[in-house]
């Protein structure tokens, strides 16, 4: 069966065989070091990784390892990545601190601090403040605090609003491009297009900006949801607006050659609990989500994905109410997010995509043996009447074994044999 046969029955919530994703969006996707590994574990050529998100180091999977472990997702993706610049098909060689040779954009940029950390550069330009920071013993880059203390007297709304804009040509050619490689193939096309995230941590502070200013701090960010709703509300609305106008012209380059569409990572939970009140949801962020929602639901056959990790059991019919079509992942390991209650719940209206297994201890510290039954259980749970598709919780993160990568693989073949 086909990846695009296989999502059908999930989103329909009719039982059958899993998809199984890992690579496919910014949070199921795989760091390189453990991508690396995997591929010399199952014998594949050695090849230097492409990085296709470079903050988290995420690599990208080809053919052949997608074939040996049963993927049938493929990354369809904007062209601009979350420092500023663009991740096409320009790729250069780097080694990375740990000693592993990469292949990254060619916009970017590092240089090495006194301290050994590496530093990365918006659009590679260095003339300007570090946008991230790898410290020396890290495998990601941190955003960094760049802009002066927030000063309300002395505040203008336009500075929160310069990395929203109409979509460059260029970008728009680089998705048609894109449309030409992708659109017959039988695999979930996964899309990444950019400028609907409303109020992701990860972008608060401008990283895709040279010199970011306006509210970048993240706890004036959080404290603004409370003090000066009014600005994130006129934020959010010109967000909004050149979303959908974006929207509608990356639709025209690409047609329906994806098949989902990544709408928003914001986060609204922790390990105990929500840390966002489902008032405060409804009214700073639902009206955006059915804005986007409603426009890709209305033009176009994709399905839309939301990414919420934590404890967000009282906040799922929200996000059902705001239109998304997946929730990525199912944190089960989190306080109050039994899988059993929450499938009960929710999984006959919404597609489940993640939570196939427990990444902060099983996947990491367990055996193969362990990872290939806690996985094959999840199958159980949360395949039970569709409506799910196999990912792990979050991105697949350096310290997993490469066996244990091949075990969730076989888990999910497993399941599918019946």
């Amino acid at each position: 069966m086909t990846g695009k046969e296989k999502l059908k029955l999930a989103v329909n919530h009719e039982e059958g065989p899993l998809l199984l994703d890992i690579g496919g969006m910014p949070t199921t996707g795989i760091h390189c070091i453990v991508l690396e590994q995997v591929r010399a574990y199952l014998g594949l050529e050695k090849r230097p990784i492409k990085i296709l998100e470079p903050v988290q180091m995420l690599g990208i999977l080809d053919e052949d390892i997608r074939e040996a472990l049963g993927i049938q997702t493929q990354p369809c993706w904007g062209a601009g990545s979350m420092l500023g610049f663009p991740v096409k098909d320009d790729y250069k060689e780097w080694r990375t601190p740990w000693g592993q040779d990469v292949l990254v954009p060619k916009d970017f940029v590092t240089t090495t601090d006194t301290k050994g950390d590496t530093l990365i550069y918006a659009w590679g330009d260095t003339r300007y403040e570090a946008a991230g920071r790898m410290p020396r013993t890290g495998v990601f880059f941190d955003n960094t605090e760049r802009t002066p203390a927030f000063d309300e007297d002395d505040y203008r709304l336009e500075d929160n609003l310069e990395e929203f804009g109409p979509v460059l040509q260029e970008d728009l050619d680089w998705l048609a491009l894109q449309r030409s490689r992708y659109e017959a193939s039988s695999d979930v096309i996964m899309g990444n297009l950019g400028g609907t995230a409303f109020g992701d941590i990860a972008l608060v502070p401008g990283p895709m900006l040279r010199e970011p200013k306006g509210i970048r701090d993240i706890t004036e960010w959080y404290v603004s949801i409370a003090s000066r709703p009014e600005v994130l509300h006129e934020i959010f609305e010109y967000q909004a607006r050149c979303a959908i106008e974006n929207l509608e012209k990356m639709h025209e380059a690409l047609g329906e050659t994806i098949q989902v569409a990544y709408i928003c990572g914001t986060d609204f939970g922790t390990q105990k609990g929500p840390f966002c009140s489902n008032k405060t949801f409804n009214d700073m962020y639902k009206p955006y989500y059915q804005k986007i929602n409603c426009w890709i639901h209305e033009h176009t056959s994709w399905k839309t994905f939301k990414h919420c990790c934590g404890s967000i059991k009282d906040l799922i019919p929200e996000l059902i109410d705001a239109g998304f079509d997946c929730l990525n992942p199912v944190q089960w390991t989190a306080e109050n997010m039994d899988r059993k209650e929450i499938k009960k719940l929710y999984g006959d209206r919404i597609v489940y995509w993640g939570g196939g297994i427990n990444t902060q201890k099983t996947l990491p510290m367990g055996t193969y043996q362990q990872v290939f039954d806690e996985a094959l259980e999840c199958c159980r749970i949360f395949g039970k009447g569709g409506g799910f598709v196999f990912n792990t919780i979050h991105n697949i993160v350096p310290g997993v074994p490469p066996e244990n990568v091949v075990a969730l693989a076989d888990a999910v073949k497993k399941y599918n044999q019946g």
